[in-house]
């Protein structure tokens, strides 16, 4: 799926490396994994100065280089057997992941409008105290927009939330980054097991993103993993079993996003479960779940956990007999949101820091793009919240006639066209 066998019979990742500075990429290229990709699939801009955490620099020089990174995207598109979609992997808070990574996603929809666009976004933490980039709010509220407008679904991946769990589940005081991406990596490794080792359901991923997301705009999922180990620290669990496994995936203290699954309904959730497991047991632990109530969700649709199970990988030795993956979609996802628009208006109503994005074509002509960011993220987090209430299905409705017309000027697959 991921993999395509080259002339000596190795296996090579579809993978495209695209930054523009070469920092990150020249440490993968000095370290084991150094042979395991392909070169032609590796861009670093040749001026390698980065795009100095300011959005709009990294979408500029996104857009200056488009023929040599698209020449590479169509090239593996054409190379593989049957193209579903396409994964992007990035952050939402610097220069490059935020602002080349908001042209890539406009882009690829454009030439390929049919395709599934998925992306793994990790969101930075939201004190300014704690980051290091003190322009976050505007590169993140700027790539919200493309996340809503551009992708069919976005996995959170919370800095904050991470550092949590890495420090009171895993009892690491001052975790590295190849501890917090091996966090990172298993949460993404596991997401894409049913699609790897395909069994009767969830095999693609057009089937597993379907039961998970009802309404075209709230395609924002929360992860949750359970038992997490990492460099031999492990979680001090020593027995694992399907309703262990199930129960322990609802609390929030498991879910990698910083925001509590006790204000807010769940609309869905899709458990991947891994290793020896019985399908009586699942059905009894779903029995138990929803007898004791553990699980919240919407009124207007069905309220049920559903369940995938997968093989475990047979080359890697596992701690635990049954280890579990839960994406949800969870309306508190809202409160990240939230706290992404309140830090841009601290900076907004000052003006603060906006000389280095005026200089950048797409800010030439004014600052609207920041205004219409802000608008696409706040009625994001107002569709949220209306789909706790019952009549959710009207306030749709109401709301895509409404944004069709006022944002027809913008190109946006995730509104269907107002009803007659």
């Amino acid at each position: 799926v991921f993999f395509y066998q080259a002339d000596d019979e190795q296996y090579i990742p579809r993978a495209l490396l695209i930054d523009l500075e070469p920092r990150v990429i020249n440490m993968i290229q000095t370290s084991e994994y150094s042979e395991l990709y392909n070169p032609e699939n590796i861009f670093i801009s040749k001026d390698g100065g980065g795009a100095g955490n300011n959005w709009a620099k990294g979408y500029s020089a996104a857009e200056k280089v488009q023929e040599e990174i698209f020449d590479m995207i169509d090239r593996e598109a054409d190379g593989s057997d049957s193209l579903e979609g396409f994964v992007l992997i990035h952050s939402i808070a610097g220069g490059t992941g935020s602002g080349a990574g908001s042209y890539l996603l406009e882009n690829i929809n454009d030439r390929y409008p049919k395709k599934l666009i998925q992306t793994y976004s990790v969101f930075p933490m939201l004190s300014t105290e704690t980051s290091d980039v003190v322009v976050q709010p505007y590169n993140s509220v700027l790539t919200l927009k493309r996340l809503t407008l551009n992708a069919d679904c976005v996995v959170v991946l919370d800095n904050a939330a991470l550092q949590r769990i890495a420090a009171d589940r895993l009892k690491l005081e001052n975790p590295t980054f190849e501890q917090i991406n091996s966090l990172v990596s298993t949460v993404m490794a596991a997401s894409t097991t049913t699609v790897r080792y395909p069994g009767y359901m969830n095999n693609d991923l057009i089937g597993m993103l379907a039961s998970l997301i009802p309404t075209p705009r709230c395609h924002f999922l929360m992860t949750g993993y359970t038992p997490l180990t990492i460099d031999r620290h492990s979680t001090t669990i020593r027995k694992t079993t399907v309703l262990d496994v199930m129960r322990r995936l609802l609390h929030t203290k498991n879910i990698m996003v910083s925001c509590s699954t006790r204000r807010g309904v769940y609309i869905s959730i899709l458990n991947i479960i891994r290793g020896e497991v019985d399908p009586t047991q699942v059905h009894k632990s779903l029995q138990r779940i929803r007898e004791r109530k553990l699980a919240k969700f919407i009124k207007w649709g069905p309220a049920s956990i559903q369940v995938a199970l997968s093989r475990q990988s047979p080359h890697i030795q596992h701690a635990h007999k049954v280890n579990g993956l839960m994406m949800a979609n969870h309306t508190g996802i809202c409160q990240l949101f939230d706290r992404c628009v309140k830090q841009y208006d601290k900076l907004r109503s000052r003006n603060a820091f906006l000389d280095n994005y005026r200089q950048e074509p797409i800010f030439s002509d004014g600052l609207d793009e920041f205004d219409h960011s802000k608008e696409v993220v706040t009625s994001l987090s107002d569709e949220y919240k209306a789909a706790e209430t019952q009549d959710y299905i009207k306030w749709g409705l109401l709301a895509d006639q409404e944004s069709h017309l006022s944002t027809s000027s913008y190109s946006d697959r995730r509104l269907p066209p107002p009803a007659p």
